[in-house]
Formats: structure tokens, C-alpha cells, sequence
């Protein structure tokens, strides 16, 4: 009865220690973005910044509930990888599409598109893009329509 008692003791610390471990983000929320290219709450975080040898950067984007970026491009592509939450991808000319925790995202270099969260929950991920073929080229709002999939 003690050895089934003790099993049974250790499997809950660890579920209880497991289920804390994911709660906590592994980097740092970042610096809260100013609403220039986007409506809504977005943190960054620059992870690297691109040089001479690693011709791409890196970051982590932290969306709150109904926060999206400006259409925009990315002359060289754009990897998202979504590590949190769930959110919206769309590119110009397609359905916009449902992205959630584990997903990745190719951006082809020159497409034009939106990413954000969803109205009711955040989007977290990991963006990378190289930049040897320049800066993004940021564009019109998402309009509500777009966003909420209104006429």
C-alpha cells in the first residue's frame, strides 16, 4: 500500500511540475512594439540580429487577443513558427487560415500577407527572415472585414 501510495504521490508531483514548466514562456516577453504597423497589443523580442555571417533575423512576436499586423512583404521570405496560442495567416488572393502552437509557416519571398491572433485568444512565435534582400515593406491595415471574414 505504501509503494502504490508513494507511485502515486510522484506521478502527480510531476504532472504538477509539468504542467508549470509549460506555463512559463521560454524567452522574455520583450518590449512592447509602438501600434505603427499593427492594431492591437505586440511585444518583440530580437533574438539576433543579422550580420555579416547569419544574413537573417530572428525574433519572437507575443500578440495579445485581436492584434494583427499591417498587410506586408518580406523581400527575402518569412518562417513563422508558432510556439503559443492560435492566431490568423492569410496571404493576398487566399483564404485566410488558422494557425496554432506547432505550425510553420512559409512565406514566400515577395508575397504579400498578414499574420495575427485571433479575437479571443494570443499568438505567440518565432519569425525569421533573411534580409540581405532588404527590410519588410509594411502596407494598408487588415481591414475589419478581412480580419472578422465580413462582407
Amino acid at each position: 500500500m505504501k509503494k502504490l501510495l508513494s507511485l502515486v504521490l510522484m506521478i502527480n508531483l510531476f504532472v504538477v511540475y509539468h504542467s508549470q514548466a509549460q506555463q512559463k514562456p521560454i524567452f522574455p516577453k520583450g518590449e512592447k512594439s509602438p501600434n505603427v504597423n499593427h492594431v492591437g497589443d505586440v511585444w518583440l523580442t530580437e533574438l539576433s540580429h543579422a550580420d555579416s555571417v547569419f544574413t537573417y533575423s530572428t525574433s519572437v512576436a507575443v500578440s495579445d487577443p485581436g492584434a494583427r499586423l499591417n498587410w506586408h512583404i518580406h523581400p527575402g521570405g518569412q518562417i513563422l513558427i508558432v510556439t503559443e496560442g492560435t492566431g490568423y495567416y492569410q496571404e493576398k488572393g487566399k483564404d485566410k487560415r488558422i494557425i496554432k502552437t506547432g505550425d510553420v509557416i512559409k512565406c514566400l519571398p515577395g508575397v504579400e500577407h498578414w499574420h495575427g491572433a485571433t479575437p479571443k485568444t494570443g499568438v505567440t512565435y518565432i519569425a525569421t527572415s533573411p534580409t540581405e534582400k532588404g527590410k519588410t515593406i509594411w502596407l494598408h491595415k487588415v481591414t475589419d472585414a478581412e480580419y472578422f471574414g465580413t462582407k
